[in-house]
């Protein structure tokens, strides 16, 4: 199986080479590579040019925006599973891309995901919290669940079947995309559990009260665009739900 890497990134000088040697270092062979970058001005460019052998494809222009440019990026890949790994994050060890496809072969399932550790932003030693997703079963999303995106790998079929992206969505695209492919649709998924992704904290969307209160107005717009409806406390277990990550 192929499978396509797709970074995006804008301004990500500090960060940046650690995502890629992630990438570069995995000891499965049969990696697509895709960088997007918003036209960054700071040094991003010439980090990226010097990995360029090791990038299969790379635009740097102006979008709209993250998830502009992830949906640009599956436009491009031609894996049969796609990955997405941000910027600031890296893969923990050089055998997860290997560990994860050959999930997807043993259990020939839709999708794969694992757990995903926060850790410092200028210490990456320093672990902050560990995200231990667990096994997913119909309707937990009604309860708060979901997996943490950069260890979420799914088939590009999924993505022309179902849709990518919705971009009328800030900080919740990822939670949109994630509750209509499990939730609604109800691709086959299998839990493999390793530390998959490690991943600077900083969330915009945990950063403050506010921008807690705005992402859970997103979360709602994220089942009405699915026209189901929440449970009566779901929007409220889903940050309750992370505070275990913690201990």
């Amino acid at each position: 199986m192929k499978v396509s890497v797709i970074t995006v990134c804008y301004n990500s000088e500090s960060t940046l080479e650690d995502a890629i040697k992630s990438v570069i270092s995995q000891d499965y062979t049969n990696i697509e590579y895709i960088v997007i970058d918003g036209f960054s001005r700071d040094n991003t460019p010439a980090i990226l040019n010097r990995y360029k052998n090791n990038i299969a494809r790379f635009v740097s222009e102006k979008d709209e925006g993250m998830y502009f440019a992830i949906n640009k990026g599956i436009a491009m890949a031609t894996g049969d599973v796609i990955a997405i790994l941000n910027s600031d994050d890296f893969y923990s060890d050089s055998t997860i891309i290997r560990k994860v496809l050959e999930a997807f072969e043993k259990n020939n399932c839709d999708s794969v995901y694992c757990d995903l550790q926060y850790v410092d932003r200028n210490d990456t030693k320093k672990i902050k919290r560990n995200w231990i997703a667990g096994a997913y079963s119909d309707g937990l999303f009604f309860k708060g669940w979901m997996p943490a995106h950069p260890a979420f790998f799914i088939r590009k079929s999924c993505y022309e079947k179902f849709g990518l992206f919705n971009t009328t969505l800030c900080s919740a695209a990822d939670y949109e995309l994630m509750l209509r492919m499990l939730h609604v649709k109800k691709i086959s998924a299998f839990y493999l559990p390793i530390l998959a992704v490690k991943m600077r904290d900083g969330g915009k969307s945990n950063a403050s009260i506010a921008n807690r209160i705005k992402a859970n107005r997103e979360d709602l717009k994220a089942w009405e665009i699915n026209n189901i409806r929440p449970k009566l406390f779901t929007l409220m277990r889903k940050p309750f739900s992370k505070l275990k990550q913690f201990f």
